[in-house]
């Protein structure tokens, strides 16, 4: 056995070799992966009998589950922790307070061991949909209550509110609180007409959102919801504009529209969700929470840490079980090869001149059958690096790993790629498939959505210092 020096020199050792080691390890004790989901609907995603005035509230009119049978499947499902996220109407607000609001506090005592997040799929003025997450706290239902109020497209029984700047409003307020929500915009391409060309949701609208309120409006849904369906997956129902292996086009294209926004800086995150309302056996067009997708957070089984992860991007994005753990490291070598720092999935690694890259990917696959019974094989992995380009175009560079290229250390696959680093910073991240699809083809009527499985991991950036 080789000698371990102890005491004063080991830790000049660690601080030397592996200066991210002992910040890391106390910031991750207890940590692991924890599953969830942020995009799950109800019996209180409600129907409206419109012979009224005001409308009427009809319990189930686009869910006939309770939040209660909703966390326990979840749970079931392997889930951590679950968001949910009925959305609205005329007055709506009043539901979200009178009745999901209890509903809630029902399913969080019933479901202890669940960890479950109160929110809304919120109508967003000039746009379509957004979840919007709500810290644990005393004034989780006042909060609720008077963002849906007071800034939902869909809220107001007369008039219109559907305006840029009602957006910006929203955002600002939601920004204002003291323990400020999340929002991720919900399936962005569900509108678009053509790849490229896009509906309720803009590519500079994302970005002017962001920069509004970018501790609130920090992501998107990578992989939207009703995944089931096998006439439109995730009911993208423009032929024309289809997801691309189950992921929306933004996320799917390398080079499109969330590089560019990742190469200007921004820290900008994706997610899958399930979007659930009524399952397939049931007769819908989805998975149950859990079921199907998944986002994965690094986190304490906590509500604090899992909204701080979804917040600081420490977390994938996997359809069917695919993998179960995803750790991608970026380090900065010298010119002899030695490493200089290192920084994970969310964190930002400063990098003087002269350095180099390493990028090390590792992933598990699940050692237990998926829902669909099976275990897929993965196919291949690939890495993705980006930096600002000319205009609005980013520079990338992708490797492509399959069997043959990684390695197996147990139950773990491991790839490895050393580069220069980008000329003025910019960012890695990695995705994998179970398909030999070098990219991800456009989705058809009728395909099985067990035989197109991805993973989708967020990125670390890189700055030159």
């Amino acid at each position: 056995m080789s000698h371990v020096p102890k005491g004063p020199l080991a830790a000049a050792l660690l601080a030397l070799f592996c200066p991210l080691s002992a910040h890391a390890a106390d910031e991750d004790e207890g940590r692991r992966w924890l599953a969830g989901d942020h995009h799950v609907h109800s019996e209180w995603s409600v129907d409206w009998d419109r012979s009224t005035t005001p409308p009427t509230p009809i319990p189930g009119g686009d869910s006939r589950y309770t939040r209660t049978r909703n966390a326990q499947v979840a749970q079931a499902n392997g889930l951590a922790w679950l968001v949910h996220t009925d959305h609205g109407g005329p007055g709506h607000s009043a539901v979200t307070r009178d009745q999901a609001w209890p509903a809630l506090l029902e399913a969080r005592q019933a479901v202890p061991g669940l960890v479950q997040f109160g929110g809304m799929e919120f109508d967003v003025p000039a746009g379509e949909h957004a979840s919007v997450i709500l810290p644990l706290g005393d004034d989780e239902r006042e909060h609720a209550f008077v963002i849906e109020r007071d800034h939902g497209r869909s809220e107001p029984l007369q008039g219109k509110r559907d305006t840029d700047a009602q957006m910006r409003d929203a955002l600002r307020h939601m920004d204002g609180l003291a323990q400020r929500p999340l929002m991720f915009i919900n399936h962005p391409s569900r509108t678009a007409t053509a790849l490229g060309q896009w509906g309720e949701v803009e590519p500079s609208e994302l970005i002017a959102w962001h920069d509004t309120a970018a501790q609130v409006l920090v992501g998107m849904e990578g992989a939207p919801g009703h995944q089931a369906t096998t006439t439109e997956r995730g009911l993208y129902r423009n032929a024309a504009a289809p997801t691309l292996g189950g992921f929306d086009q933004m996320t799917a294209q390398v080079g499109g529209v969330w590089d560019a926004i990742l190469a200007s800086g921004r820290r900008f995150w994706i997610t899958a969700t399930s979007d659930s309302h009524v399952n397939v056996r049931d007769g819908g067009s989805d998975f149950d929470p859990g079921q199907y997708s998944k986002t994965y957070v690094w986190a304490r089984p906590e509500a604090g840490d899992i909204f701080a992860g979804l917040r600081e991007g420490r977390m994938f994005a996997v359809t069917g079980d695919l993998v179960d753990a995803v750790e991608l490291r970026v380090s900065t070598l010298d010119a002899h090869g030695r490493l200089l720092a290192s920084a994970r999935m969310g964190e930002t690694l400063a990098a003087g001149a002269g350095a180099s890259l390493r990028v090390q990917l590792r992933v598990r696959q699940p050692t237990t059958p998926n829902h669909h019974d099976q275990r897929p094989a993965l196919k291949h992995l690939e890495l993705i690096v980006g930096e600002a380009g000319q205009g609005k175009t980013p520079r990338m560079r992708t490797r492509r790993f399959d069997a043959g290229q990684w390695q197996r250390e147990g139950d773990w696959i491991t790839a490895q790629w050393h580069l220069p680093m980008p000329t003025a910073g910019g960012f890695v991240r990695a995705r994998g498939s179970s398909t030999d699809e070098v990219t991800p083809l456009p989705d058809t009527k009728g395909e099985d959505p067990w035989q197109d499985l991805w993973f989708y991991s967020n990125p670390v950036f890189i700055k030159r210092s």
